[in-house]
């Protein structure tokens, strides 16, 4: 059998969040820098592939669906070829839960990787602007960039909260999932079928949208794009609402907790009671 069964999975859950545990710090940052350029690199793809069907109420759907076959690539490179993603290292509350690492090695690991996600991810939305890229489809790309921000920092606490429990809940299932595989296309198809799925659904991940939000507040700066976004139906009001601030605190804080949630709580914490707990 070339793959886990999921009681497995968790036992090789916990050895490799033993191992990411160790990491030193600037391998963690390092890593997490890779991770949060990979998973950027799949957020501005995914943008490209589908600004123009994202447009049109008509067709939204279906640029949801062409965004989230795209967007997989991120974690694919992350698992395969090597990277700290903080979304897939919520499981690492498994391994704390079956006293094989600490409360606060565990906090380590998520706070550095974070900080190394962000740096990635910030730096892919900064080359991105320099690079011209926004002005495609006759700006409309950059539209669309700014338009997704501005949704993404108008959300209620609430309304992101759930949609980052739920966005991470099928990260970590497709992370879980590659746990189990034992080649490289097990480990692509896992990756591949859930992270299509949240995308599609609209969910909310911190990582990407440590570039989708400052992706929208470095092409607002452009006045030309500014003026696509306004001619897409971006309100002067909601634009004023964006920026760095508000990036923070009305987006990241709130998906950030519920991505937590969704990866440590109804991924790691409930199949180590099942399959760890339930059996001693």
């Amino acid at each position: 059998m070339n793959y886990l069964t999921p009681e497995e999975i968790l036992v090789n859950t916990i050895n490799i969040a033993v191992k990411k545990s160790k990491l030193s710090y600037i391998n963690m940052l390092l890593l997490g820098f890779m991770a949060g350029a990979f998973i950027a690199f799949a957020s501005e793809g995914s943008n490209m592939a589908a600004f123009n069907l994202l447009l049109k109420p008509e067709t939204f759907g279906l640029g949801k669906c062409l965004a989230g076959a795209i967007f997989g690539t991120g974690l694919m490179l992350a698992v395969i070829a090597g990277g700290e993603l903080f979304n897939g290292n919520t499981l690492m509350f498994a391994a704390v839960l079956e006293r094989k690492i600490s409360v606060g090695s565990m906090l380590r690991n998520w706070i550095f990787v974070y900080i190394g996600n962000f740096i990635g991810s910030l730096f892919i939305a900064y080359m991105m602007n320099l690079s011209g890229q926004f002005s495609s489809g006759a700006n409309m790309l950059g539209a669309m960039t700014i338009k997704i921000a501005v949704q993404k920092v108008e959300l209620t606490f609430v309304s992101a909260l759930c949609l980052g429990i739920m966005c991470n809940w099928l990260v970590c299932l497709a992370v879980w999932m590659t746990y189990s595989a034992k080649d490289i296309t097990g480990k692509i198809f896992s990756a591949f079928f859930p992270i299509w799925l949240f995308i599609t659904s609209g969910f909310e991940n911190s990582i990407a949208n440590m570039y989708y939000i400052p992706a929208g507040i470095f092409a607002k700066n452009n006045e030309t794009l500014l003026d696509a976004a306004i001619q897409i139906g971006v309100s002067a009001e909601s634009l004023s609402h964006l920026n760095w601030s508000s990036f923070f605190i009305n987006n990241l804080l709130p998906v950030t907790i519920g991505n937590i949630i969704g990866g440590s709580i109804f991924v790691a914490g409930i199949y180590w009671v099942v399959y760890s707990f339930n059996k001693k």
